[in-house]
């Protein structure tokens, strides 16, 4: 027994679902990171679940570069935070609408 693809392609939904609106209505720089996270690990389900459907690895070749990707850019994301907060003693995104200190 086996749990179909579209329960994963759905569940990948709304993990999506729920990423883009923690980065659409979230102002704090954390929040956004953990939306975006979440966008992008919806995508390496959906990845995971094509790749097994069809039989081959190229889906979960893609995940492994995603995730590595997404390490990235948590390291560089939570540097610009840590840099941020320290000049303006604050993470909320609304208060960043100059790109110069």
């Amino acid at each position: 027994m086996s749990v179909p693809t579209t329960h994963f392609v759905t569940l990948a939904a709304v993990l999506f679902a729920v990423g883009a609106g923690g980065v659409l209505l979230r102002r704090s720089g954390i929040s956004t990171l953990l939306g975006i996270e979440l966008m992008l690990n919806a995508v390496n389900l959906t990845l995971v679940a094509f790749a097994r459907q069809h039989g081959d690895l190229h889906g979960q070749v893609f995940v492994f570069f995603i995730m590595a990707v997404a390490a990235a850019e948590v390291a560089v994301g939570l540097g610009l935070l840590v840099a941020i907060f320290r000049h303006q003693q604050s993470i909320d995104v609304d208060r960043l609408n100059v790109l110069r200190w």
